[in-house]
């Protein structure tokens, strides 16, 4: 290919926006909420370039104003499932054909829409339906996608340019075509940037998607499809469905052209999708790729040199940022008993300034969790710690749902490293600690490295330079992404690729080039210029 077709615009990452008292984003943003949140959309399925509305009609309530309604959406039927399938391969057929700097101009100009006149749209969006205080709004509806689709362009680029050597009398090359069917793909409610990116990363590289996004996140991913359209996507590259997820994923698993899933979830709905992908494996075309980020039981562990004031920040932070529903939250922590008696102090005093409420006042630090469900399960594992005599609650402990799904930022210190809450993925703010004798420092790694099946994110605190890598050595498997001196979340796309192992993932590092190439299938082509006209070598004289 001619050198120089690759020059991208290239890739940078959005930044920030304050949101501070009197600044036009904040007016902008609060203004946009009120409008959508005294309003109610009406959300079709999306096949191809219909709208289908089936009757089958469910509400969209935000969680922390259950009673009030902002909207509803239609479930798919299996039909409607088939129908998707089929438009997608029709779909397929030229989009996959589509010279790539084009799909590569569709997804900029959603970037760009998203940086600028969609960014206090999709933000508002995500702050009725996922509550999300305006600050982690923008740092994921707007910044995160905004960088997932200017990164991955940049990608691609990166991916088409590197070909192989050519020795005289032969031109080697290396295509990289999209995969032979369709992908299929799983968007969780927490991010609004995952559920945007998991769909458009394998459109990106010519394939096309079926998508069945969360049911507590289809209020913006509404306004996903509306920039995707805006931005010139054709009909049926992206076809969005909702309703009864075992009749869908047993649908699209059970077709013969399914040939990926693009996942975010829990470990155990992924580990039930792998199975069935298994089972049907014989009837694929070709063997399909699981690209899956799941759960999480995330660490902060501080060394004795660690500076108090340091270590609980970390945890008010990374532990209760979007009250702990983000996958890499700090979930349980390991601090040593010299420091604990200030870093309880201060993280006590963190908590207690801590205001809860509604997203749409910005003097709340914290909102509800996402559904009824999750408040249920989380207010059972606080009625037991009050019981248990292994554990104590220093901060927290109180909830409420009589008018949104309220649970306090709670702390629980366990004398029992084994805990149930230091082993069980909550997703909620719910933080256990463990203190523990100074001498033990590298028992307690050890500790950290085996109580746990997951090994997503994890971090380390500390002055001691031996100490850090030292836990870097021990807990080398322990985490996907590492954090030193600081907490273990908010992964920044193209600078922390973000992705996990053992029970947390495939590690295929969504916000890198890693994750793309699992959207390819890679044919060479070896071209030879003056071809032989006899089998004979030399040696045979």
């Amino acid at each position: 290919m001619p050198k120089g077709i690759y020059n991208v615009p290239k890739a940078f990452n959005e930044t920030v926006k304050s949101y501070a008292p009197g600044s036009p984003e904040r007016e902008e943003v609060l203004s946009t909420f009120k409008k959508m949140y005294s309003e109610t959309v009406d959300v079709p399925l999306y096949i191809g370039g219909e709208e289908i509305r089936t009757g089958k009609i469910k509400t969209i309530n935000p969680p922390f104003d259950h009673k009030h309604t902002v909207g509803q959406y239609h479930e798919a039927d299996k039909e409607h499932i088939e129908k998707a399938i089929s438009t997608a391969l029709e779909a397929k057929k030229k989009w996959a054909n589509l010279a790539w700097e084009h799909r590569a101009s569709i997804f900029l100009k959603a970037a760009e829409l998203l940086a600028g006149p969609y960014r206090a749209k999709i933000n508002a969006a995500t702050m009725i339906a996922q509550a999300k205080t305006v600050h982690q709004a923008e740092i994921d509806a707007a910044c995160e996608f905004i960088d997932f689709l200017r990164f991955n362009v940049q990608f691609m680029s990166q991916i088409y340019a590197e070909q192989p050597a050519s020795s005289e009398g032969v031109w080697n090359r290396l295509e990289h075509r999209p995969l032979e069917g369709f992908v299929y793909a799983i968007t969780p409610f927490n991010f609004t940037a995952i559920a945007g990116n998991l769909p458009a990363a394998p459109a990106l590289m010519g394939n096309v998607v079926v998508w069945k996004p969360s049911a507590t996140q289809i209020y913006s991913a509404n306004v996903i499809v509306e920039v995707f359209k805006l931005a010139g996507l054709p009909d049926g590259v992206i076809n969005v469905v909702y309703g009864d997820s075992a009749m869908i994923s047993e649908t699209l698993l059970g077709s013969r052209d399914f040939a990926g899933i693009h996942f975010t979830g829990s470990t155990r709905v992924f580990n039930d999708i792998w199975g069935k992908i298994g089972q049907n494996i014989s009837n694929y075309k070709t063997y399909p790729r699981i690209v899956g980020e799941t759960g999480g039981k995330d660490f902060v562990v501080a060394h004795s040199s660690a500076i108090p004031a340091q270590v609980a920040t970390a945890l008010s932070r990374g532990a209760f940022e979007y009250q702990g529903q983000k996958c890499s939250a700090a979930s349980r922590a390991y601090v040593p008993k010299s420091i604990w008696p200030e870093v309880k102090k201060l993280l006590v005093a963190d908590l207690a300034s801590m205001k809860m409420g509604s997203p749409g006042d910005t003097n709340n630090f914290v909102s509800s969790v996402i559904s009824e469900g999750s408040f249920d399960k989380l207010a059972g594992f606080i009625d037991q710690a009050k019981k248990d005599a292994d554990a104590e609650i220093i901060a927290g402990g109180n909830y409420d749902k009589s008018v949104g799904y309220f649970i306090e930022p709670t702390v629980i210190v366990t004398t029992n490293p084994k805990y149930t809450t230091m082993e069980t993925e909550l997703f909620g703010p719910v933080l256990t600690i463990y203190v523990y004798e100074d001498a033990k420092w590298e028992e307690t790694l050890v500790l950290v490295d085996s109580t746990s099946e997951y090994a997503l994110t994890g971090a380390v605190l500390s002055q001691d330079r031996y100490a850090i890598e030292y836990a870097m050595k021990v807990l080398e498997n322990a985490a996907g992404n590492f954090y030193i001196n600081d907490k273990p979340t908010g992964a920044v796309v193209g600078q922390q690729p973000f992705g996990g192992a053992r029970g947390s993932g495939t590690n295929d590092k969504a916000g890198s080039v890693l994750n793309l190439l699992r959207w390819v299938s890679p044919r060479t082509i070896k071209e030879t210029f003056v071809t032989p006209e006899n089998y004979r070598y030399p040696f045979l004289g």
